[in-house]
């Protein structure tokens, strides 16, 4: 008889942001995922699903593809893992290289290896303040973020944030951090000579709401960061490898961080590896005798593994192989169209869309525009609704999220559509 997985799952796993009393409640039956293949996802009863939001915005090319399966699988003849600090591997490598070589300028030659987007988060603020430290400005301790950002969950990292929800005890610790709204703000602040970096989620906040930009604004923030020597840090853990219609979202604005910080999607969702991408310029701020001190002791066991590489380096092929960026803007367009058949829905208030991203924000009514109480959790209702209709995803607050695989139909994502309206009219009602 096999294994009872959900009362194992019950009696001994914590989950992340799940309310683990509703979770453990005898009447809840957890979705255990068993397969997946393409957009779809099969549960413990053979249930299909859609993958709405790409396995929380990893997933890029779908799931079992048959290229990175064979270099995870040619990875395994080799070596699984092996440490990074002190010894290199041709994956990693290689990888770096290729890297490298997708940002045109060669501005960013350098590549430091951890494993998740948190970590990708510190090692770019960490590299900022050590290289003022020991570079003639150690006073140089301010990082510039925004209202309503997120970048992580690590304790630095959820300092830099700006929704108290997700800081947890980086509401009292952390990096000193002033948080500002829009980038005319910058030209407002005071006593720059102790700011080391501003930070971004360049075109659109993730965790914020799928809350766009406004055009041009990264441009903005950049010229002010180049016109005062102050370092510019992308976070683009989940804009990254096509999402929003380009490899990266700073070439929308042809723009070029001092750090940019990948993670999720590298791997196409595959496996956790992570990489800050930086400048020859911070490097060299690093180099000295070792009796200097000047070396960056920070790192992580998984830094470079080499299967997280290899699944990496097999994700760029595809992109190559299937020419997919080249792609994108016709299907951006279809899901563009795809998303104008919510519009109508007298619940849904707004749609906010960059590239394959997009938040349909749920309310009582339009106009005039009354929102649902947080606490009625009205968006994870119709997430929970939807699965009847074959779609997962999860809402922030009351946006759903909708984020699918660039590998997905235009006949998929109406699909997914079609899914989430269902959940709105049986958790909210037709208008």
């Amino acid at each position: 008889m096999p294994p009872d997985f959900v009362s194992l799952d019950k009696a001994h796993v914590w989950h992340p942001f799940t309310p683990m009393q509703d979770w453990c409640a005898p009447d809840h039956e957890p979705i255990m995922l068993v397969d997946g293949e393409g957009c779809w996802l099969t549960d413990q009863h053979g249930n299909r699903y859609l993958d709405g939001n790409s396995s929380i915005w990893t997933n890029i090319h779908g799931h079992r593809h048959p290229r990175i399966h064979a270099a995870i699988k040619g990875q395994l003849d080799h070596v699984a893992h092996t440490s990074f600090l002190g010894f290199a591997n041709p994956p990693a490598a290689q990888l770096a290289a290729e890297l490298t070589a997708l940002i045109p300028s060669g501005r960013l030659n350098k590549v430091f290896y951890t494993d998740n987007g948190s970590t990708a988060i510190e090692s770019a603020v960490r590299m900022a303040l050590q290289y003022w430290q020991q570079n003639g400005a150690p006073q140089r301790t301010r990082i510039i973020s925004f209202d309503a950002a997120y970048h992580g969950d690590t304790l630095g990292a959820a300092s830099l944030g700006g929704i108290p929800l997700f800081k947890g005890s980086g509401n009292q610790f952390g990096y000193a951090v002033q948080r500002i709204g829009s980038a005319e703000q910058l030209e407002k602040l005071d006593d720059l000579g102790n700011v080391a970096a501003v930070i971004i989620e360049p075109l659109i906040q993730g965790a914020a709401g799928m809350r766009l930009w406004p055009k041009d604004m990264l441009k903005q923030i950049e010229t002010w960061c180049r016109a005062h020597d102050i370092f510019l840090i992308l976070d683009e853990v989940m804009t990254g490898f096509g999402r929003t219609g380009k490899m990266f979202a700073c070439e929308h604005e042809d723009v070029v961080p001092d750090f940019l910080c990948l993670a999720k999607g590298l791997t196409g969702g595959y496996l956790p590896l992570a990489a800050t991408l930086t400048t020859q310029r911070v490097f060299d701020g690093f180099l000295g005798d070792v009796s200097e001190g000047r070396t960056f002791f920070y790192g992580h066991s998984y830094a470079g593994s080499q299967l997280g590489c290899a699944a990496a380096l097999a994700s760029l092929e595809v992109f190559r192989e299937e020419r997919l960026i080249e792609q994108l803007p016709a299907k951006v367009a279809s899901f563009t169209s795809v998303l104008d058949t919510l519009r109508d829905h007298p619940q849904v208030i707004d749609i906010r869309q960059c590239g394959l991203i997009a938040g349909i924000e749920i309310g009582k009514s339009k106009e005039p525009r009354e929102e649902y109480p947080a606490t009625d959790r009205m968006g994870v209702k119709v997430c929970i609704a939807a699965r009847k209709h074959a779609l997962l995803t999860r809402p922030v607050v009351n946006t759903l999220v909708l984020m699918p695989p660039l590998c997905a139909t235009e006949s998929e994502m109406r699909q997914m559509a079609g899914a989430l309206r269902a959940g709105v009219d049986e958790v909210c009602g037709k208008g």
